[in-house]
């Protein structure tokens, strides 16, 4: 394979003005600090270059209720974050804290903690170097390669030359500016035979709104204030609306409540405010964001304004407005701002929510289909290539809007549960370039990337992303040619899992024999497809469930004659067929067992 440059580049930064290194990542958001500590841990040099002043994208400006559905689903970089939330919680307030208990094992962490969490995360990594406020101006791309980008820091241009790139912003800034093909919209149902899709294709986007971080403790309760351009008769709306009856609060949760104050609280009496799902008085916004994916800096700005307008604006007449009724007004007056919580920027978040913006159009394309069961299965498509893997399923807020703002309907609007299921390398990788891989912009469709853009997920693809780039510099191969059996075998010891086995967790003894196993197709067919697909746990609250039926392992099992005739038909195609394997007692001694013969025969 031939060398992505005549001479790689290995260096540290040589001045002010020109930087170097194995990998550079656009995009400090989850996905992006995900590969780069990935990168790190392969022994490149990587360079993470982020546009704004804060790191850690969502995970640090207000989504703190994280999203996924059983917490067997938690894995690789995702699941180190939480346990370090967590750990600091028990440092700060003590093992049995109710800090502690309030994070749900790290999972629900105030976005201060989150940003200190990753930027600790970062730092340990002595070949990580970050810089901040550096927003992409140019890419300069020759023979399929990207020689070099250039960005913006102040009133400093810096050129960046790396062996390879990793796009880890969430609009896929890199990756448009390099040329690869991505797609803004939705996918009409004909292109990729999608039940979720529209009957025809179109320009419409998942809609955004901002993730408030709100408190009713009067110790930290900053005020809500008029926005900038707040029009009180933008809300009056409302008034009818809270008259009828269809609403008993304006922080509430599931419904019937104007605003999603999700429970339960975070750590230190804090809420994680979102959109109402089909709810009558929405945060987010339809059609206000079409802009927003290949916007500049003042299209983007714009749309930030209007979103924080009308979102802030609207909790500001709830909370204020005298004809806003006072069994309504009173308890929504008593909620606020957090006063500790991004104090830079009046304690709004700085980050907007994009749920969607530009989608790579790349080797594999991930659809609706990939995240169905498998004909007969419990488990979703197998993909044998696969990189990452995540349990929620297709969520889209709405993309259109009929009637007016506030008392209208969302349309396009779909909630598909699903198995468990899998990401295949190729979602990773664009057609055009040898030395790009884009995680979070991931190629996929509208209906496919509503099941992928969760920050858990991400940081899943973005680990793998790491991980294969570095591979890429080391042995200065095409990101194409990256082998997926060898990035598998540093996701499973890097504690990623490629597959959902709901007992036998990252940190398990045999985790990474059973992901290697499981991966290659193993656990497909031990048990049926259940009556309602997608069939989740038993529900413990809210979108949280306990592990997906069908899932688990069952190690110490005893080996029936069907499964061991089929595994016996596996062994033998990864060659790791060995004598013991006739034998073996158990599902867990098998598959120790044909490891065992597979590591051998690879020597």
């Amino acid at each position: 394979m031939r060398p992505l440059f005549t001479a790689l580049i290995l260096a540290l930064p040589v001045s002010a003005a020109e930087l170097t290194a194995d990998v550079c990542i656009y995009g400090a958001t989850p996905g992006g600090i995900a590969a780069a500590v990935a990168a790190a841990r392969s022994g490149s040099t990587v360079l993470l270059l982020e546009p704004t002043e804060r790191i850690g994208g969502l995970l640090a400006s207000g989504l703190s209720h994280t999203d996924y559905h059983s917490r067997e689903s938690l894995t690789g970089s995702f699941l180190e974050f939480s346990k370090r939330v967590k750990a600091h919680y028990e440092r700060t307030y003590g093992a049995d804290s109710q800090q502690v208990k309030d994070s749900h094992e790290g999972v629900f962490g105030e976005p201060r903690v989150n940003l200190l969490v990753l930027e600790q995360m970062l730092a340990e990594q002595e070949r990580v170097t970050l810089r901040k406020g550096a927003a992409l101006k140019s890419v300069q791309v020759a023979r399929a390669v990207i020689s070099q980008a250039e960005f913006a820091q102040g009133a400093e241009t810096l050129t960046v030359r790396a062996a390879v790139f990793v796009d880890g912003s969430y609009e896929g800034d890199l990756m448009a500016a390099a040329g690869v093909r991505y797609h803004v919209g939705r996918e009409g149902r004909d292109v990729y035979g999608e039940s979720l899709a529209p009957e025809k294709s179109d320009k419409e986007l998942q809609a955004y709104n901002f993730r408030f971080c709100a408190t009713d403790d009067p110790a930290n309760r900053a005020p809500i204030q008029a926005p900038k351009g707040y029009r009180r008769e933008d809300f009056l709306d409302v008034l009818p609306i809270l008259e009828s009856g269809k609403i008993q609060s304006v922080f509430g949760y599931p419904s019937g409540c104007v605003v999603k104050a999700q429970p339960p609280a975070l750590p230190n009496r804090k809420y994680d405010i979102n959109d109402v799902s089909r709810g009558l008085i929405r945060l987010s916004m339809p059609g206000a964001n079409l802009a927003w994916p290949e916007g500049d800096a003042a299209a983007r700005q714009a749309i930030f304004d209007e979103h924080l307008r009308y979102n802030a604006g609207l909790l500001f007449f709830l909370a204020n407005d005298e004809a806003v009724p006072a069994r309504f007004r009173e308890p929504a007056s008593q909620w606020g701002w957090c006063k500790d919580e991004f104090p830079e920027t009046g304690h709004l978040p700085p980050q907007l929510y994009v749920r969607e913006a530009r989608r790579m159009t790349g080797r594999h394309v991930y659809v609706q289909q990939d995240s169905e069961h498998a004909p007969g299965d419990a488990r979703a498509k197998l993909f044998k290539d696969a990189i990452a893997m995540g349990d929620y399923g297709n969520n889209c807020h709405g993309t259109s809007h009929k009637g007016p703002l506030i008392g209208g309907s969302h349309g396009g609007e779909f909630y598909n549960p699903v198995p468990p299921y899998q990401v295949p390398y190729g979602a990773l990788v664009p057609n055009e370039l040898e030395n790009l891989l884009v995680p979070v912009a991931v190629s996929s469709s509208h209906v496919g990337f509503c099941a992928l853009r969760l920050e858990p997920i991400w940081m899943s693809l973005g680990q793998a992303a790491g991980h294969a780039a570095a591979m890429a510099a080391a042995a200065k191969l095409t990101v194409d040619a990256v082998p997926v059996g060898e990035l598998q075998k540093r996701l499973h010891k890097d504690g990623s899992a490629t597959l959902y086995v709901s007992d036998v967790p990252p940190g398990h003894p045999h985790f990474e024999a059973v992901q290697w196993w499981g991966t290659a197709g193993g656990l497909h067919g031990l048990n049926p497809m259940p009556e309602k697909p997608g069939q989740r746990g038993k529900n413990l609250h809210g979108q949280y469930f306990e592990a997906n039926p069908g899932h688990a392992l069952e190690p110490l099992k005893p080996l029936d004659r069907d499964t061991h005739d089929r595994w016996l038909i596996l062994a033998n195609e990864l060659d790791a067929y060995s004598s013991q394997l006739e034998k073996a007692p158990t599902r867990i001694d098998f598959i120790l067992a044909a490891r065992s013969a597979a590591e051998k025969a690879a020597r």
